[in-house]
C-alpha cells in the first residue's frame, strides 16, 4: 500500500524574521523569532546544514526545551526553571491540606493497586464522608456578548472554538454571580497563556480600578496578558505551584485590599480543593 503524502503546508513561507522550521503535527511553521543571519530558532537549529555539528541535548531542569551540548554550563545559570529565590508569598505546602503526622510517604499508593476490598472500603468511606453535602452539580452552559465576534470567527478550527466555548461560559457564570465589576482583583489559578484574564479584562472595558493576577508553575510561551500593558487594568503574573501559594501575602493585594474573585479554566493539582475551599469559607 503506498504512503500517504505528507500535508501540504498552510503557508509557503514563514513570517518574516520567524523560524523557518516546519512543524508537522501543528500543520505550520514555528512561531519562535531568529537571531539576525538565521533560518531557525535555537530549538530547531539542528535542522540548519551549519548547525548541523553542535549537538543538542533535553535541558536537565526542564526537559520540554533543548539546548547545545557545549552551552549547557551557560544555560543552567539563565535557565526559567532553574532554582530561584522563594518570594514572601511562598509558603511550603500551605493549601496541600492537614497531614497526619503519621503518615510516610512510602505509605501513599496508586487506586490501581488496591483489592476490590480495599477499593469498596474506600468508597463506603468517601460515601460517609459527603453525607449530608448537597453534591448534585447542574450544567450551567451560557455565553457572553464580550465573545460574540470571536466565537463567530470563520477561521476558528475545533479546538479554538471549543476553547471560547468555555471561556464564554465561565465568563457568562461570572456575571450571573454579580463578580464581574470594578474595583476587584481576579486571581487566575493555573493561567497558562492568560486568556480567560484577557477576555474578562475585555468585557469590563474600561472600567476602573482591575487588577489581574495570572498564577501559573511553569513558564509559558506566547502569554497574552503582555497585551494590555497600555491599559488602565493592572496585569501581573507569579510563577509559582498553587500548593505554596499564600495570598495574604501578595504584595499587590495586601495593599490595594480589593475583593479578590478567584477564576480558572484548567486547573489541577494538589492544592485546588483545599485553596478554593479556603476562598469558598472567607
Amino acid at each position: 500500500m503506498a504512503a500517504s503524502a505528507p500535508a501540504p503546508h498552510t503557508t509557503d513561507f514563514p513570517a518574516e524574521g520567524r523560524c523557518s522550521y516546519y512543524v508537522e503535527k501543528k500543520r505550520r511553521f514555528c512561531r519562535m523569532v531568529v537571531a539576525a543571519g538565521k533560518r531557525f530558532c535555537g530549538e530547531h537549529a539542528g535542522a540548519a546544514e551549519e548547525e548541523n555539528a553542535r549537538k543538542r541535548i533535553l535541558c536537565p531542569l526542564d526537559p520540554k526545551h533543548t539546548v547545545y551540548e557545549d552551552q549547557l554550563a551557560k544555560h543552567l545559570k539563565k535557565c526559567n526553571s532553574r532554582e530561584k529565590p522563594k518570594p514572601d508569598f511562598f509558603i511550603q505546602d500551605i493549601n496541600a491540606g492537614l497531614k497526619d503526622g503519621t503518615e510516610k510517604p512510602e505509605q501513599l499508593v496508586p487506586i490501581s493497586s488496591l483489592s476490590e476490598e480495599q477499593l469498596e472500603n474506600l468508597i463506603k468511606k468517601l460515601r460517609k464522608a459527603s453525607e449530608g453535602l448537597n453534591s448534585t452539580l447542574k450544567d450551567q452552559i451560557m455565553s457572553h456578548p464580550a465573545l460574540h465576534d470571536a466565537l463567530n470567527d470563520p477561521k476558528n478550527g475545533d479546538s479554538a472554538t471549543k476553547h471560547l466555548k468555555q471561556q464564554a461560559s465561565i465568563l457568562g457564570n461570572i456575571e450571573k454571580l454579580k463578580l464581574l465589576g470594578p474595583r476587584r482583583c481576579f486571581v487566575e489559578f493555573g493561567a497558562g497563556k492568560g486568556k480567560l484574564s484577557h477576555w474578562v479584562d475585555i468585557a469590563l472595558k474600561d472600567a476602573e480600578k482591575v487588577h489581574f493576577i495570572l498564577v501559573e508553575k511553569v513558564t509559558t510561551r506566547f502569554k497574552v496578558d503582555g497585551k494590555h500593558r497600555k491599559k488602565n487594568s493592572v496585569f501581573e503574573r507569579l510563577q509559582i505551584d498553587i500548593q505554596h501559594l499564600c495570598l495574604n501575602k501578595i504584595p499587590l493585594l495586601s495593599k490595594e485590599k480589593l475583593p479578590v474573585v478567584g477564576i480558572g479554566k484548567h486547573l489541577c493539582g494538589v492544592a485546588t480543593g483545599s485553596l478554593l475551599l479556603k476562598k469558598r469559607r472567607k
